[in-house]
């Protein structure tokens, strides 16, 4: 597939424009009404899988893309590293219910321009879409300072967590685990086989030093409750 150009003039009334990807309705919609209601800001499509998103895009052309991170099937990690293989320049927000000090970085190294939480203003989003367009980086205040004193003192900011060991699809399991999901509703979600997720809960149980499926489910639980201890 050619890669097509994303830095050309706004098409859309000199306005911007957005391509949303979410698997909720109803924040696609609030994202909706609220960047249509920006002078230089126009949605102009919008998916709920990544699959749908990748074909969308093609004969779309968005300015900017806003991905969430938890789709049905690939995620949008996936997502984001298809889309720098195939439409390379393309800037993309990541906009995520997930904690950034386990993700931004994820996200970042993906290809992402740009890290939010759900938990943020809504206005935010419309300070992170400008700053990436005009060829910047965002991240929250917290997060860049964490970043910025991980390179400065030589050592990964993980480092004191196991979970940093974790791929992004680990990651994703483990998360789901805690969530309370049962194998074969993850391996439905994530459109994979029960015997997949067998095998990713196994590499996870290696990784984090856990001994049975009830510690991997507990500490999973407890991890996603908020407690970064694992």
């Amino acid at each position: 597939m050619a890669n097509p150009s994303f830095a050309e003039e706004p098409r859309f009334g000199g306005k911007r424009s957005v391509f949303i990807v979410d698997d909720h309705p109803l924040l696609r919609q609030g994202l909706t009404l609220l960047i249509n209601q920006q002078h230089d800001l126009q949605v102009i499509g919008e998916a709920e899988d990544a699959q749908t998103a990748l074909q969308a895009v093609a004969n779309r052309r968005p300015d900017v893309m806003i991905v969430d991170i938890s789709l049905a099937g690939a995620d949008g990690l996936d997502l984001l590293k298809n889309i720098r293989t195939f439409y390379g320049p393309l800037p993309v927000l990541i906009l995520s219910m997930h904690d950034e000090a386990t993700y931004a970085e994820r996200a970042l190294r993906a290809g992402a321009n740009g890290y939010i939480m759900k938990q943020q203003a809504t206005e935010e989003v419309l300070v992170a879409m400008r700053r990436i367009l005009s060829g910047g980086v965002y991240l929250s205040d917290r997060m860049s300072n964490n970043m910025l004193q991980q390179y400065v003192g030589g050592a990964p900011a993980s480092a004191s967590s196991r979970i940093s060991n974790l791929s992004d699809r680990e990651l994703e399991v483990f998360g789901l685990v805690g969530e309370g999901r049962a194998t074969r509703e993850i391996a439905n979600h994530l459109r994979l086989s029960v015997k997949t997720i067998e095998t990713y809960q196994a590499h996870i149980k290696e990784k984090l030093f856990l001994r049975s499926g009830r510690e991997l489910i507990q500490q999973a639980i407890q991890w996603r409750s908020g407690d970064r201890a694992v």
